[in-house]
């Protein structure tokens, strides 16, 4: 039996990619958020994949503020973009 590969939305892009290729962000029950470079951190998740323009509107729009309803520090969000250029 093939076993099949989990699917994850982008944030920003809104395209349906494979797991292992995104970049999860997570927000911790303690209100952290951070990336999650195990894939595996608790917490609710969400994911961008590797384009610069998805990199871009992250920013742009601070998408992250909506997707875990708060208000995300510029920190944040340039942490997320720093381990995402790393991955690359």
């Amino acid at each position: 039996m093939i076993k099949k590969e989990p699917m994850r939305t982008c944030i920003a892009c809104r395209e349906e990619k494979p797991k292992r290729e995104m970049l999860r962000i997570v927000k911790t029950s303690s209100g952290e958020i951070m990336p999650d470079l195990s894939g595996k951190a608790a917490g609710r998740g969400a994911y961008l994949c590797s384009d610069p323009r998805c990199a871009e509107k992250l920013k742009k729009n601070r998408l992250l503020n909506r997707t875990f309803s708060c208000d995300v520090p510029p920190e944040i969000y340039e942490r997320v973009l720093k381990e995402l250029h790393a991955t690359e």
